[in-house]
C-alpha cells in the first residue's frame, strides 16, 4: 500500500496520510504541528482515548481520532508512534506487519535486541524505520554543522554535546 502511494507521490497525486499514534506531549507538541507544516503529508488519523483531544484534533487538523492503533492502519501511508515508550516496541512491530513505514518517537526500544528485530522486521518488508531526531534542526546543531562545512573549525576529532533535566524526585523514566 505504502509503495503505490509513494510511487503515485511523484506524479503530484495527494498528499502522503500520516497516522499518529499517541496526543499526549510529543504528539500534540511536536509531531502534529510538524506533520501540519510538512507539504506533502497530511496528519489523517490520531490516536487518543481523551475526547477533549479527539476534538482538537478535528478541529486543528481536520484529522479523524480513532481509539486504537489498528483502526488507522488502513487509512494511512505512513505511521509516527508517540505513545509511552513501553509501547513503541508492540506498536511499531505492528504497523511495519501491516506494511506501513514507520517513525518512532525516541527511545527506539528499551533494548538492543528488541531494536535490532524492528530494523530487521523493517528490512525483511523493504520498509522505512527511523527514529525521530528533532535536535538536529536545532540553531547550535545547524550552527556546527555550517562551521564543520566551512571548514571554520579545522578537523574535529569529537562533539560532546548535552542536554541536562533535573527534577527534586526522579520518575524512573529513561530521560533520568
Amino acid at each position: 500500500m505504502a509503495g503505490t502511494v509513494a510511487a503515485g507521490k511523484a506524479g503530484g497525486e495527494a498528499d502522503l496520510r500520516v497516522g499518529l499514534v499517541g496526543y499526549g506531549v510529543a504528539g500534540a507538541f511536536f509531531h502534529a504541528p510538524l506533520i501540519a507544516a510538512t507539504p506533502g503529508l497530511r496528519l489523517s488519523s490520531v490516536v487518543t482515548r481523551s475526547p477533549e483531544r479527539a476534538a482538537e484534533v478535528g478541529e486543528k487538523y481536520g484529522a479523524r481520532a480513532v481509539g486504537d492503533a489498528e483502526e488507522l492502519w488502513e487509512s494511512s501511508d505512513l505511521v509516527v508512534v508517540a505513545s509511552p515508550n513501553r509501547t513503541h516496541v508492540p506498536l511499531t512491530e505492528a504497523a511495519l506487519r501491516a506494511g506501513l513505514p514507520v517513525v518512532v518517537d525516541k527511545p527506539l526500544a528499551a533494548t538492543a535486541r528488541e531494536a535490532r528485530g524492528l530494523i530487521e522486521l523493517a528490512g525483511e518488508r523493504g520498509l522505512m524505520l527511523t527514529v525521530f531526531q528533532n535536535r538536529r534542526w536545532d540553531g547550535d546543531f545547524l550552527t556546527i554543522r555550517r562551521l564543520l562545512s566551512s571548514g571554520e573549525l579545522g578537523a574535529v576529532n569529537r562533539l560532546e554535546s548535552r542536554f541536562e533535566r533535573w527534577r527534586p524526585t526522579p520518575k524512573g523514566g529513561w530521560r533520568e
